[in-house]
Parts: C-alpha cells; structure tokens; sequence
C-alpha cells in the first residue's frame, strides 16, 4: 500500500495505486508473468475482487447494513453489486445508456433507482431493471425522501411557468406529483417548457435534512438556495448572493448547519438561523466542489469533507483548519465516505476505483478488519525505516567514507536526487572507521555546547552581606566558572556559617600574620590594611582558576626564601626599586627574625622608568655644564 503523510496524519491508498491505462490482454498476460519474481507486486493487497471498470466508475454508494458496495461506470455502460463479507463481485448488470447517479431504496442492493444521461429513471432489482420511465426535461441530481417515498429530480431549463422544477416520482402512488418552483432567472431567446439553451438556468444539486426536521435544499445556477417543507409542500426561505453557481449541499446530522459548495471552489458553512455564514474556506484548486459530507472521527471530533475532480479536503468543522487532503493522480467523480469508519471510496477516471483508509478517521470497516493491523506494521516500518534507518549522503561525502565503490552493486545505496540514502547501520561503521574518535569528539562537542547554552541564560548571582563580602564574590566567582552559580549552595546556604558573613568577630584581617602565611601572594598596605593587589581571599580559588588577576600597576611577583646562617632579615621592597639602590637596606642584628624571606617587586614599563629618571626642568647637568658651546651665537642658550 501507498502512504502519504499530510502532517500528523497518514493516508493509506488501499485500491486505485497504479493508474496507468488499461493494457491489452495478450500484453497484460504477459506483463503479469515477468511480475511473478516481484516482491512488491507479491505483496501488494487487492481489496475487492474486479472492483474495477473498463473504462472510468461514475458513482459508488454503501448499503447502509455495510455489506453491499454497488457502482456504475462505463465503457460499456454498467453496474458492479460487490457482496463485502467475501469482499467478491456478486454480479454485473450492463446499462443502455450511461449512468448519472443514483441512490439505494432499501438498506440493501436489492432496490434502487438510476438516473440516466438520456432522461430516464431506472427502477433495478436483483433480476435486473423493473422499471423505466422518462422525464420532460434532463436531470441534474437525484435526492429520495422516505418520509413521502418521493424521489426529488432537480431538472435544467424553464418549466411552462418560467422557474425551474423539481420533479417527484411519488413510488407509492406510481406517478409524478406537483413539481417544487424554483426561481433559477430567464433563459433569453427560448420558451418555457423546452429544454433550453446550452446555457440554460437549471437547479444544479439537492440535499435532504433526512433524520431531523425532513427540510429540503435545492442549489440553483444564479447563485441561491431555496428551502422547501415537504409537510406543507411550499418553500420556507431563501439564500442567495453566492458566488457562482451552487453544486454542492449537505446538511449535517443535526440538522442545524448546511454546507455549501460553489462552482468557484469556494465551501462555506451556514447555521439555518443565520444568512450568513459561520466560516468560507477555499478549496484551493479552482475546480467546481462535487460532494460535500459532514463526518465524526473516532474520537468524535467534526469534519467536513469537499472534494473537486482534482482534490479531496478533510477540515475541522469548528475553525475551517485543513486536517488532510487526498490528491490522486485522476480526476474524481464522486466521493462516499463508509460510514463510522476511516474508509472513503472514490469514483474516477481510470479503470481501478479508489480506496483510502485514514486511521484517524476512524477504525477500518467489520470487512476489512485486517488493514488495522496491516498498518500499525506500515507505521512501525516508515518510522524507522524510511527516517531513522536511512541518511542521505552527497557523492563527495561517500567518498569521504570510502563508499563510492558500493554504488551500483548494493541497496543500502539508493540513488535519490543528487545523493544516496544510506543504511543507518553502514554510515555509523563507515565514519567509525573513517574516525575512531568521532564518539569522544560528538559527546565533548555537545556537553560544551550545553554548558554554554546554560552559561548564557544564566543569571549571575549576587548576595550582599554584612561582614567578609570579598569571600563571597569569590565564592559566587568559582562557581560561575564551575557552570554552578547558585547563591544558595555550598557554605552560603549552609546555617552553620551564618555568623561567618554576619558577626564582626568573624571578620578576616587581610593584615595579620596568619593570613600572610595561608595567603602569600597577596599584598596588603601596612598603613590602610587593604588588598592592593585585589587578590583572591582563598588562595586555592587562585590555583583552581589557573590565571591570576592583574592589578591596576602591573604584574606584582612574590619570592619567599628561608633565612640561613643567621642572616640578618632583609626589609621586602619591589624590585623596581632595589634596581635604583646602591644596596640592600637589612634590620640591625638582634631584631626579631622569623625564618622566612618575601621579596616583592613590581615590573614597570621602561618608558614610565626613563620620564621617572629624566632630570626635572632647571636642574643642571654636571657633564655639560663646564663646557663652553661651541656656537657661535651667544643668544642661543638665553
């Protein structure tokens, strides 16, 4: 089976998927022979036997018991009786002349009544055709009404009155009735009662509101619909001002709404209270709307469906959003849904009718139970195999993998466009082979990418508090570099430190000894007590980060030696500054010594150094200022 995916929603083609022309029967034999080591052809599904015609099928209908399918078609022209519970053809029946439509009288096949191109109405019964009988004028549609056991015959041209007639065949009584007037306008240049012109106004379609209030709706050619009460057998209301000719009418189920179809593709939805209209939805291909049907899914949501020769629309009813489409490669004729399932039938140009199943829709018909399994198992294969089990590939990229010699002499290529559609299976190997460390470089390549997706939607956390604050924009700084910013997490969020960044007992003293010893590379102003150098109060945030913050004078370096041989401890200066003196300045002996030497220096640029060691203005230069200038202007130096 064909499967076509309009959104969310899968098509099943179940009949009608070759439509190529007939061939002759020699050809045909033949071609059948060649197509035995087919295994598409092996495996395909036939659904009906000989649901087929010669030519083209007109129209279909479905017994309402649901086991009769009957349709008619030509060449030559015909009707098929498919019996469904042996999903058979019970017997063929060839007509005179070609069928229009037509409609079942009993809840089987065994009545029925045919309109006929040539102004006949044929009455059949299993032994064939009962009865024959012919109208005035050509008929445009057929509608029965049970209540009244009348058949409705919208008819073309003028009656002797000048409107247009519906006649009624009352079956009961075996004659024609009154005929509903309806006004269709004038038909210049031709007296009533005849058949008219090519042109002439006619009454187009009929619909029957047949299990609620028994209304009737006739579509005319300029435009309106007239409603007429088959009780008192006088017309109720009128619409009109429709774009075009009206060709298609359906009430729904309740009876409330009437939707419209046009000959200018437009389909509209009417509540009977209201002239106009709920909602107008065009069909999209410009093509006169041939049916129109009201439908319930299984999960009992709304649609309607429209179709033209061309396209088949499923819509929500309530807001007009396009739920599927059907678009077979023949123009249709008419379309008939199999009630409270997800099966719909077409009649159309080509020698197969058509069948669809929409699972959606609803369940598969009691005779066709097994295409519910038949396609969860399609469903199963199309999401894995035609998506998740194929990659397409360029040549360039199949030479890469070391592929191209595979073209040609495998199936796990398939050519498509410009490329291949490769097996899943084959492209993982093929690259792994191409790059062991693919693996390892995807996964390290995705946690980054999700670190920084998180990085950059993060918002910084910022906590003020009232003692030790460089502690905890410390902390909340190795955090942020952890890819964990959460000013509630660890130490800070902890009730047992609280006093830490609220007591000032818990204060840390940048000055003291200890936080010299456990911090060395921090430099602190004797006199002011603070941070020059603005360094981490923890020194293993700083060996944690692997980089160091600069200050605003420069890179300042650290070197600490022990004191050996009772040296004398040397006072700490920059190197900057010991550079410019003759010799170190060292304490007295007897002073205090602890064992341990810092040494600090700044670096400074040397353009900072020479404007420092250029002589300030005035002062005089005691290698030039003994000698005389040798020019000869003695102004020069005033």
């Amino acid at each position: 089976m064909k499967v076509t995916n309009q959104g969310d929603v899968l098509v099943y083609t179940v009949a009608g998927a070759n439509t190529a022309r007939p061939l002759p029967d020699w050809l045909a034999r033949r071609r059948k022979r060649s197509l035995k080591a087919d295994p598409e052809y092996q495996n395909r599904i036939e659904l009906l036997q000989d649901f087929e015609f010669e030519e083209a099928s007109q129209c279909v209908r479905v017994s309402e018991d649901n086991n009769w399918i009957v349709s008619t078609g030509t060449y030559k022209p015909q009707m098929h009786v498919h019996y469904l519970p042996h999903l058979s053809l019970s017997y063929a029946r060839h007509t005179t002349s070609l069928n229009t439509t037509f409609v079942l009288l009993s809840s089987d096949y065994s009545k029925s009544l045919h309109l006929q191109s040539d102004r006949k109405l044929e009455f059949h019964t299993p032994a064939g055709c009962h009865y024959e009988l012919r109208l005035p004028r050509y008929g445009r549609d057929l509608v029965y009404d049970r209540n009244s056991t009348e058949a409705l015959v919208p008819s073309v041209g003028l009656g002797p009155e000048g409107n247009g007639e519906v006649f009624r065949m009352n079956l009961e009584v075996g004659r024609f009735m009154k005929s509903y007037q309806v006004d269709v306008g004038t038909d210049d240049g031709v007296e009533s009662g005849l058949q008219g012109s090519i042109y002439a106004p006619g009454i187009n379609t009929a619909a029957i509101a047949e299990n609620s209030h028994s209304l009737l709706a006739f579509g005319t050619s300029i435009g309106s619909v007239a409603f007429w009460d088959p009780r008192s057998k006088s017309q109720v209301a009128t619409l009109g001002g429709q774009e075009g000719e009206v060709t298609a009418l359906d009430f729904s189920p309740s009876g409330l709404s009437l939707a419209l179809g046009t000959s200018t593709g437009l389909v509209k939805l009417f509540d009977l209270r209201s002239p106009r209209p709920l909602l107008q939805k065009d069909h999209g291909s410009g093509f006169p709307v041939k049916n129109l049907i009201h439908m319930t899914t299984a999960s009992q949501e709304r649609k309607i469906l429209s179709a033209d020769k061309q396209l088949i629309k499923i819509w929500d009813e309530s807001d007009g959003e396009t739920w599927t489409s059907i678009e077979p490669l023949v123009d249709i004729h008419h379309v008939e849904w199999v009630k409270g399932s997800g099966m719909i039938l077409t009649a159309n140009e080509g020698k197969p009718l058509h069948s669809f199943f929409v699972p959606q829709l609803g369940p598969a018909p009691r005779w066709c139970s097994f295409l519910d399994n038949v396609t969860e198992e399609m469903a199963e294969e199309i999401n894995t195999d035609n998506y998740d089990n194929y990659k397409f590939l360029t040549l360039p990229e199949l030479k890469s993998l070391s592929l191209a010699h595979l073209i040609g002499k495998t199936n796990l290529l398939r050519p498509y466009m410009h490329g291949y559609f490769v097996a899943s299976k084959l492209y993982e190997q093929a690259r792994l082979i191409a790059n062991p460390y693919a693996f390892e470089e995807e996964r390290v390549k995705r946690i980054k990418e999700k670190v920084e997706k998180e990085r950059a939607s993060r918002i910084r956390g910022n906590k003020k508090v009232k003692v030790n604050q460089k502690l905890v924009d410390k902390l909340l700084k190795r955090q942020e570099k952890r890819a964990q910013v959460d000013t509630n997490a660890g130490i800070l969020g902890d009730e047992r430190f609280t006093r830490l960044f609220e007591d000032e007992e818990f204060k840390i003293d940048e000055t003291s000894r200890e936080f010299q010893v456990l911090n060395p590379s921090t430099k602190v102003d004797p006199e002011t007590g603070k941070n020059l150098d603005n360094r981490s109060v923890l020194s293993d945030d700083s060996e944690e980060d692997g980089s160091n913050d600069e200050s605003d004078d420069g890179v300042v370096m650290h070197v600490s030696s022990s004191n050996r041989e009772g040296r004398g401890y040397e006072q700490d200066t920059a190197l900057g500054s010991r550079t410019q003196k003759p010799g170190r300045i060292s304490k007295p002996r007897g002073a205090d010594i602890t064992g341990e030497r810092e040494i600090t220096f700044i670096p400074e640029p040397k353009k900072k150094k020479k404007m420092e060691e250029a002589p300030e203005e005035g002062s005089k230069n005691r290698r030039t200022d003994t000698r005389r200038s040798a020019s000869s202007n003695v102004f020069r130096k005033l």
